[in-house]
């Protein structure tokens, strides 16, 4: 391999490219070309900058800037053995994302092999690495992961924001993989819940886990509490959840905890009552009520109410843009279905309901659907101004970001045969860290 040797004469210093070449048993360096000179610090071409040829680009500056982070909290370290090759995945998952076997090719664009030490870098190594995830405790991992950051960081525990999400697998063979509720709407796909939690200020992730498809998302937070133990959080936070995760479970186990929640609150037939009777008095849209964000405008009134044994404050939400939109997407939908219905065609799944045997618009039924349109409840156990339950509540597109940079950028798809062993909860492990990196380049831009 050649390199460029320094030459001092007098006062100047000269640039030549020169190799290492072994001759009869003795190192001799071989000159191939004179390069030019360093003046102030600076190189100097011995030819036109016209006549110079670029033989070669390599990806580096943006590897860089992932690899100092990395080495600020000792992720290598953290993940054993197999960390450099564990992180040189991470790395092209952030930045180009391939399958495994196109890595080596993609390695050769990089300079890593000088970053992190990897020489000769195969498809076996890689699934090795996989492999080596699964003799560690995925729990213990994150936790220790997550210390480094905070510690590097001075993250603030005060506040978590879980949520749950699903994705598709083309595979058949990972026992995971159950039918349940898609998110998209896709109806037979085999699906793994995905739970993660990130630090509400920051949006740095703490933990995940992973989950069969057809797992309420209720039941996975069930499964979750206990890792607040692990994480050591300071008694007196607060953890924000959607409304399908929310129980009296839920709420009573987060308050062992000495923690609060900020929840979302489906309707059910007592909140149908209390909202017909303010929407009939006529009184929510009043400056009393106002609360702006940044995107829209709720107006909000709050009384006491109870949950599952578990008393707090209870917010009554209304949002005029959002009402006109869903009449306005509903009555959409119901003018092009009457089209299709004179046409002889079907129509798209859940009309139904508006058309009788006949064909024609059931008012009543419209009527009723778009009764609490721009209407929503949330909860929290925890006294605060309806400005802050609203904007901490509504304004929580952390986790939405962290969830698009999981099955977006990483592009979750089975990465091997699952009957060798692996399993997908080590390929979100590694996802996971591409989301610690991201957050912290996001977190660090900010300071400047």
């Amino acid at each position: 391999m050649s390199y460029i040797r320094k030459i001092k004469r007098g006062n100047s210093v000269y640039l030549a490219e020169v190799e290492g070449k072994k001759i009869n048993g003795k190192v001799i360096q071989r000159h191939i070309r004179y390069i030019g000179k360093q003046a102030d610090g600076r190189t100097i071409l011995s030819t036109s900058i016209s006549d110079v040829q670029v033989e070669q680009v390599k990806l580096y500056g943006p590897l860089l800037v992932l690899n100092h982070l990395a080495e600020e909290i000792g992720l290598s370290e953290h993940l054993g053995e197999y960390g450099n090759e564990i992180l040189s995945m991470v790395y092209a998952h952030c930045l180009d994302y391939e399958s495994i076997n196109q890595m080596p090719a993609w390695f050769e664009r990089t300079d890593l092999n000088m970053m992190l030490n990897l020489e000769g870098l195969t498809e076996e190594r890689l699934l090795n690495a996989m492999d080596s995830l699964q003799t560690q405790d995925p729990e213990v991992l994150q936790k220790h992961i997550f210390e480094s950051a905070s510690k590097k960081y001075q993250l603030k525990d005060s506040g978590i924001v879980y949520d749950v999400t699903n994705t598709y697998l083309y595979g058949k063979k990972c026992p995971m993989g159950k039918e349940g509720k898609d998110k998209e709407g896709v109806r037979g796909r085999p699906l793994i819940q995905i739970g993660l939690a990130v630090t509400q200020e920051a949006g740095i992730p703490v933990f995940h886990k992973t989950f069969d498809g057809n797992i309420h998302d209720s039941k996975t937070f069930q499964d979750v509490i206990s890792s607040f133990g692990r994480y050591r959080l300071k008694p007196g936070g607060l953890v924000i959840y959607d409304r399908g995760i929310t129980s009296g479970r839920n709420l009573l186990d987060v308050k062992a905890l000495e923690w609060d929640t900020l929840c979302g609150v489906a309707f059910n037939p007592k909140l149908e009552k209390i909202w017909r009777k303010i929407l009939t008095e006529g009184n929510l849209e009043q400056y009393g009520n106002y609360v702006p964000l940044k995107d829209s405008v709720f107006y909000v009134m709050k009384r006491r109410y109870k949950i599952g044994g578990v008393r707090g404050e209870l917010a009554l939400c209304f949002n005029a843009q959002q009402k006109r939109k869903l009449k306005e997407s509903r009555y959409r939908e119901i003018q092009e279905a009457q089209e299709l219905l004179n046409s002889g065609e079907a129509i798209k799944n859940g009309l139904e309901k508006y058309f009788d045997k006949q064909e024609r618009l059931i008012k009543s039924a419209l009527t009723e659907a778009e009764e609490f349109d721009g209407c929503s409840c949330i909860f929290c156990t925890r006294r605060l101004p309806k400005e802050e339950m609203v904007r901490l509540y509504f304004d929580k597109d952390l986790i939405e970001k962290a969830f698009h940079s999981i099955k977006g950028i990483a592009n979750l798809q089975p990465l091997r045969d699952f009957k060798k062993g692996f399993t997908l909860s080590r390929v979100v492990t590694l996802t996971k860290k591409q989301e610690l990196i991201l957050k912290t380049i996001d977190k660090k831009l900010l300071k400047l």
